[in-house]
């Protein structure tokens, strides 16, 4: 069974097409996406759309279940001041332009997917699929978390040796495999963080010989997406971070 696992797509609908159309030519059983819709870019209901359209099921990220209930802010973490006044902005333009569709489907995303490749009644691999942990949302499963949080969060979600937990919020891919267990970040669709500016998903092939990670990276139209940023009245600094792989220089924080 191949799996695609998309995350973090951010409203970045060019990036999201470029993606959905390496996996068509790849080939896929089927794609989940693992939260993180909206936010940051100007195709909030153009992106769920697509989703939609395209029947990919998935799980909330922090961003989705705070717009879609309307919190008085997206659950993110600042590196600076700077950011969060950024953020702050994002998250008031998405609240904005969302329809009461897109803001309905948000918040009808469940918190967690197990994803069974050998069905209900046969022994075998477990898929779990969350955007931050076991837990919450919104905490942040870094690289350089240590084994044993690893361990305790697969012990929070039941997880046995052979098992997968994939999840996302961010935007950095990892893997890492302990004590049988397999552990998946996705990356980021539509907001990469690690200075590469091309979209990422993974790539998880579950079968009998073991569990295979592929983590891809897309080039798309990253100009186009900056474009249309600069063009709309979230802050330009979102396009230069498309561009940078989310290593952004310091630009006007907002329209004037």
């Amino acid at each position: 069974m191949r799996y695609a696992l998309i995350s973090d797509i951010h409203a970045n609908l060019p990036a999201l097409r470029a993606v959905l159309a390496d996996i068509e030519r790849r080939g896929a059983s089927s794609i989940h996406h693992i939260g993180d819709l909206v936010g940051y870019a100007p195709w909030p209901n153009e992106t769920v759309e697509l989703i939609q359209s395209a029947g990919i099921a998935g799980v909330a990220g922090n961003y989705d279940s705070t717009v879609g209930s309307d919190y008085k802010h997206c659950g993110c973490r600042y590196e600076d001041p700077h950011q969060e006044e950024l953020s702050h902005l994002s998250y008031a333009w998405t609240r904005q332009h969302v329809s009461a569709e897109t803001k309905a489907f948000l918040a009808g995303l469940p918190f967690r997917i197990d994803l069974l490749p050998n069905g209900g009644h046969l022994t075998g691999p477990r898929v779990v699929l969350v955007h931050g942990t076991p837990t919450l949302n919104t905490v942040y499963w870094t690289e350089d978390r240590s084994d044993e949080f690893c361990l305790k969060m697969a012990g929070l979600a039941g997880m046995k040796p052979g098992d997968v937990i994939a999840f996302g919020h961010t935007h950095r891919p990892w893997q890492r495999e302990v004590n049988g267990l397999h552990f998946v970040n996705t990356g980021s669709v539509g907001r990469p963080k690690d200075g590469n500016w091309r979209a990422g998903y993974v790539l998880l092939d579950v079968a009998a010989g073991g569990i295979k990670v592929e983590c891809v990276r897309v080039e798309y139209d990253v100009e186009a997406a900056g474009r249309a940023i600069r063009e709309s009245d979230l802050p330009d600094e979102f396009a230069d971070y498309l561009r940078t792989g989310g290593q952004p220089t310091r630009t006007a924080s907002a329209k004037e």
